[in-house]
């Protein structure tokens, strides 16, 4: 009896190192692939296509139109940056300082508010939606990857192109041609702020409908992005 549980302790061993070697490398063969590839869809993107039909939800649709960085205009790149992430083109993949500032307040839950533009790709492209330790840490190591093996151009494009920016709106293209009936590459500054600034909760934050708050962050980010420099600053770090 004791050798047969031993025996399925080490199957069941087995099985579970397997299957995190098989994630690992599925990981590892993305992160090539994706470095010059479109991104067909991403993790979040499958979480909430399950999660509607899982909710009897059948005509939802997870939907994002892959574009080049060429084919994005300049102000929605400065947007994201000025709004979510302004030291982007400096750091290594992490805001130590912003981390410090979340774990020294009281606030420590708002994790979100450390997290780069790297972070969020790196989570948005293959972790799942959600605040936890285990992810946070997974999220760590996949930033690492990321930050070695793609430039900072190529994670800000597939950054732009995954972000969720609404019910089902996945990518600036998708968002320019529902919320402005438009493509990306035409957005002004205003319209680019505008997205940036329902990034933090693009469910509960409308562009479509945009909220005072939702107001106020667009014009703030306006103002972060002429004192970041306008398109200069893009020129500058050779992001777009």
């Amino acid at each position: 009896m004791r050798k047969n549980k031993g025996k399925l302790r080490q199957r069941i061993k087995s099985i579970v190192v397997k299957g995190a070697l098989g994630v690992l490398g599925a990981w590892l063969t993305a992160l090539v692939l994706f470095a010059f590839l479109p991104v067909p869809f991403s993790a979040v993107m499958v979480e909430r296509q399950l999660g509607a039909w899982f909710s009897g939800d059948i005509g939802y649709v997870a939907h994002s139109d892959w574009v080049s960085m060429d084919e994005i205009s300049p102000w929605m790149a400065l947007a994201v940056i000025a709004s979510e992430d302004q030291k982007f083109p400096e750091h290594w993949g992490f805001d130590v300082s912003a981390i410090q500032q979340v774990l020294d307040s009281d606030e420590g839950e708002r994790l979100r508010g450390a997290s780069t533009l790297s972070q969020q790709t790196a989570k948005n492209l293959f972790l799942w939606d959600g605040r936890s330790w285990v992810r946070k840490g997974l999220e760590a190591g996949l930033t690492v990857g990321l930050e070695t093996v793609w430039t900072k151009r190529r994670i800000l494009t597939v950054y732009l192109n995954i972000a969720e920016f609404g019910n089902g709106v996945f990518g600036v293209e998708e968002a320019s041609q529902r919320y402005f009936h438009k493509p990306a590459s035409r957005l002004t500054i205003a319209e680019a702020a505008l997205l940036a600034a329902v990034l933090p909760n693009p469910i509960r934050f409308r562009a479509d409908a945009p909220s005072g708050y939702v107001r106020q962050r667009q014009q703030w980010i306006m103002r972060q992005m002429r004192q970041l420099g306008g398109e200069g600053f893009l020129t500058r770090y050779k992001l777009h």
